[in-house]
C-alpha cells in the first residue's frame, strides 16, 4: 500500500480545493505496471488484491491520502484562460520511493470536479492506454516524462463521438507544478506565489535553497531543463501537440500525451492535433513555443524577482527585474542549441557538432520525404563498411524528386564519412575497432522501435474491443528501442504515406 505525504496540501492553501475521486461502478484493472510499482515501494501481492482494484480505480481512498484538484491558469493556444484546474485529474498525495525520489501520485478521468467547466471529468479506455504506451515508450527513450501506474476501467460507458468504455489512469510524476500553476498563484496572491517558488525549489532545484536571487535562477534552471527536454522530443522526432502553458512542467518532464504523435516523413511542419488549424504546436515550433512559454514563466516571477536584492543592496524594482528575465529568457536559444548539437552529433556519430551536417541531413530527409527514424538508424549500417545501401534504399522508395536522390545524398556521405572519420581502410584493425565502437555509440541512440502512430492506433482500437494482445506487444517491444530484434521488422516500418497524411489525434484524457 502507499505510504503517502501531502507536501502540497500543507505548503500551499489556495492553490487547490479538496476534491475525492468519484468510485468507479464496476472497476477492474487493465494493466499494471510492476516496474514502477516497485519503484514506489508497493506490494507486489496487493497489487493482484481486491484492495488495488478498489484503489487504483478511484473507488477507495487510501489511507493517508488527501485527494485535491490543483488549481492553474493557461494559455491555451496563446489565450489565456484565468482558471483551468484538474477537470478531470485527482491529486491523492505524494509517495517517497525506494530511490528516495518523491513523486506525485495522481488520477485523470476519476470523475468531475470544480474545475470540470461542464466537463464529465471522465476518461475513456483508449485514451488512457495511449498515454500509458506513450509515458512507457519516453521513458524507455531516456526521455523525462510521467508515467502511468496503472490503466483501470470502470464499468460504465462514457459518451463522446459514441459510447465507449470509461477508464482511469493512475500517473505518477516528479510533480504537477506546471507553468500555468504560477500564472494562477500570480493572479491571486503574492504570498502564494512565493510560496509556490519556494516550493517548486525546495522539490526540483534545492541547490538554490537561501539564494538570494533564487528567483530569478529558477527561471533559469527551468529554462534549461525545458530546452535538453525540447531537444530530445526534436533528436526522436516526437511532437507534443498541444504545448499551451498548463502541459510544461517546472520540474522538466514530458507530461499530458493527448494529440501527440512522431514525424514519420521528415517535416517541420508535421502537424497531427485535431484542433491545431494554424499549425502553432508544429513539429518544429516545438522550441519556439517552449521559449514563449518561459515567457509566461518568467512574466509570473516579475514581482519576486524585483525583490531581489541589487548590487547595492536595494531591491532590484520592476523595471531591472524585466530586464533581468528577458536576458535569461533570450538565453534559451543558446541553452536549446547547446542541448541539440551534441544530440543529433551523437545521432551522427559525430564527435563534435557540425551544425551545416546535421542541417543539410534534415533537409535531404525533408526533400525526399524520408522517413526520420528509420533514416538515421540505416545511416548506422554505413558505419562497419561504408555500406549505406539501406539509407539508399530508403531514399528511393520514398523519393518524389525528379532528379532522384542518389547524388545530393552521395555527396551528403562523403561528407559526413570525413567529418565521421568514416573513410579509414576497413582492414586496419585500429580503425575496425574505432567503427565498431562508433557504430554502438550510434546505436545507442538511434531507436529502431518508436511508438509509430498507426501501431498505436491499433492497439488502441483493439483494447477497446476488449483485446490486449497488441497494445502489450508494442509495450514490449518499445520498452527496449534500440535493440534490432529478428522477426520485429513490422513494428520498426512506418505508415503508408497515405495514411500518415490523415492521420489525427485527439485531447481523448
Amino acid at each position: 500500500m502507499f505510504s503517502f505525504d501531502n507536501t502540497y496540501v500543507r505548503d500551499l492553501e489556495g492553490g487547490y480545493l479538496a476534491w475525492p475521486p468519484s468510485a468507479a461502478p464496476e472497476p477492474a484493472l487493465v494493466r499494471v505496471n510492476r516496474e514502477l510499482a516497485a519503484e514506489l515501494g508497493l506490494d507486489d501481492a496487493w497489487l493482484d488484491s481486491p484492495d488495488a482494484v478498489a484503489v487504483l480505480s478511484g473507488s477507495r481512498v487510501p489511507e493517508g491520502a488527501e485527494p485535491i484538484a490543483q488549481a492553474y491558469s493557461g494559455h491555451q493556444f496563446g489565450m489565456f484562460s484565468p482558471v483551468l484546474g484538474d477537470g478531470r485529474a485527482v491529486l491523492l498525495g505524494e509517495v517517497i520511493g525506494t530511490d528516495g525520489r518523491r513523486r506525485d501520485v495522481a488520477f485523470k478521468g476519476s470523475g468531475r470536479t470544480p474545475f470540470s467547466r461542464g466537463g464529465d471529468g471522465k476518461a475513456v479506455l483508449g485514451p488512457v492506454i495511449r498515454e500509458y504506451l506513450l509515458g512507457e515508450a519516453m521513458h524507455a527513450l531516456g526521455i523525462p516524462t510521467t508515467r502511468a501506474l496503472a490503466a483501470a476501467t470502470t464499468g460504465e460507458q462514457v459518451h463522446r463521438e459514441m459510447m465507449l468504455p470509461g477508464a482511469v489512469l493512475t500517473r505518477v510524476a516528479a510533480s504537477h507544478l506546471r507553468v500555468g500553476t504560477f500564472e494562477f498563484a500570480a493572479r491571486r496572491d503574492l504570498g502564494l506565489l512565493r510560496r509556490l517558488a519556494d516550493y517548486a525549489i525546495a522539490r526540483h532545484y534545492p541547490e538554490l535553497a537561501g539564494w538570494p536571487d533564487r528567483y530569478s535562477a529558477l527561471v533559469q534552471a527551468v529554462s534549461a531543463r525545458q530546452a535538453m527536454l525540447i531537444a530530445q522530443w526534436m533528436s526522436v522526432g516526437f511532437i507534443h501537440g498541444v504545448m499551451n502553458t498548463d502541459n510544461m512542467t517546472i520540474s522538466g518532464e514530458t507530461i499530458d500525451y493527448g494529440p501527440c504523435a512522431f514525424v514519420e516523413a521528415y517535416d517541420p511542419k508535421a502537424v497531427f492535433s485535431s484542433i491545431d488549424h494554424s499549425g502553432r504546436y508544429a513539429f518544429g515550433n516545438q522550441p519556439g513555443i517552449a521559449q514563449w512559454n518561459l515567457t509566461r514563466f518568467a512574466e509570473s516571477l516579475v514581482p519576486l524577482v524585483a525583490e531581489q536584492p541589487s548590487e547595492t543592496g536595494e531591491p532590484l524594482g520592476v523595471d531591472a527585474a524585466v530586464t533581468l528575465l528577458t536576458e535569461i529568457v533570450t538565453a534559451f536559444v543558446s541553452q536549446y542549441d547547446a542541448a541539440y548539437g551534441p544530440l543529433m552529433a551523437a545521432k551522427l556519430g559525430l564527435a563534435q557538432v557540425d551544425p551545416a551536417l546535421i542541417t543539410d541531413f534534415l533537409e535531404l530527409l525533408h526533400a525526399h520525404r524520408v522517413d526520420f527514424t528509420s533514416a538515421f538508424r540505416r545511416l548506422t549500417d554505413a558505419v562497419p563498411d561504408d555500406d549505406a545501401k539501406g539509407l539508399h534504399t530508403l531514399f528511393a522508395a520514398s523519393s518524389t524528386h525528379p532528379d532522384g536522390p542518389t547524388s545530393a545524398l552521395d555527396l551528403w556521405l562523403g561528407r559526413w564519412r570525413d567529418a565521421s572519420g568514416g573513410s579509414a581502410v576497413a582492414s586496419d584493425t585500429e580503425a575496425q575497432a574505432e567503427r565498431a565502437e562508433r557504430l554502438a555509440r550510434m546505436q545507442a541512440v538511434n531507436p529502431v522501435y518508436i511508438p509509430r502512430n498507426h501501431l498505436v492506433e491499433n492497439a488502441l482500437a483493439a483494447a477497446i474491443d476488449g483485446d490486449l494482445k497488441p497494445f502489450d506487444d508494442l509495450l514490449e517491444v518499445l520498452a527496449d528501442p534500440f535493440t534490432e530484434r529478428p522477426g520485429l521488422g513490422h513494428f520498426a516500418e512506418p505508415a503508408p504515406a497515405e495514411v500518415t497524411a490523415c492521420y489525427r489525434t485527439y485531447c481523448g484524457t
